[in-house]
């Protein structure tokens, strides 16, 4: 079998190579942060801990994986440990210190996307059946999950109508108003919601907290908004 010969990149080519793998925005991407996380200093402390960390998060703390993952790579642990890594640790550093203070606010503005609620669905697009299973359920002639198995026409039909957790965010805007002034148990009569009729019931709502992930969340979201606008 014919083996594949790598070819070098003349310097005259690289810019028109890099324009048709479509990685100039990305490039260009990458110079913004590069200026931004430029004044930002890092010791060696920060940096041997961040090294520790980042062979933890990716599964690479015996040297034969660690090796292996670096030739995948094609980088040396010189390059890992002296300017990948700290230049990951540099970007942490900045989100911290540029947007940290807006982390309250900020939440408070998206929390209502980020709640995350566990309800009942039944889709169906017959108004008559959907009035006549909405009273099965609120008559308690059929338990809505045997009603969502045999009649719902989505595929909530396959787990008895039950969806979530998810985030209010995800959902359709007129079923995340629904859900958001929902009481648990709540039953709605058949809502319209595009081509469908739906009728839902809120089993649970989980309130979004402020914890260590969520804050890792929402520094990143700020820090692609921020990069979006210098581009």
């Amino acid at each position: 079998m014919a083996t594949l010969q790598r070819s070098s990149i003349q310097e005259a080519d690289l810019i028109p190579r890099l324009a048709s793998y479509q990685m100039l925005p990305q490039i260009r991407r990458e110079r913004i942060i590069d200026e931004a996380i430029a004044p930002i200093l890092c010791s060696e402390a920060e940096i041997t801990k961040a090294c520790q960390q980042f062979y933890e998060q990716n599964q690479l703390i015996d040297e034969t994986t660690r090796q292996d993952w670096l030739t995948q790579q094609e980088i040396s642990l010189g390059f890992l440990e002296t300017i990948l890594i700290p230049r990951l640790l540099k970007i942490e550093k900045f989100k911290h210190q540029t947007w940290n203070h807006k982390l309250e606010s900020y939440f408070l503005q998206r929390k209502s996307d980020l709640d995350r609620v566990i309800y009942s669905l039944i889709q169906i697009q017959d108004a008559e059946m959907a009035e006549e299973l909405y009273f099965r359920i609120y008559e308690n002639e059929q338990s809505f999950a045997e009603v969502a198995h045999k009649y719902s026409q989505g595929s909530e039909a396959q787990v008895n109508g039950i969806i979530g957790p998810v985030e209010l965010g995800t959902q359709h805007p007129a079923l995340a108003y629904l859900l958001a002034i929902s009481q648990p148990g709540q039953l709605w009569h058949p809502v319209p919601v595009d081509e469908w009729l739906l009728i839902v019931r809120l089993e649970k709502l989980l309130p979004a907290q402020l914890n260590i992930s969520m804050r890792q969340r929402l520094l990143q979201e700020l820090f692609e908004a921020w990069v979006q606008e210098q581009t």
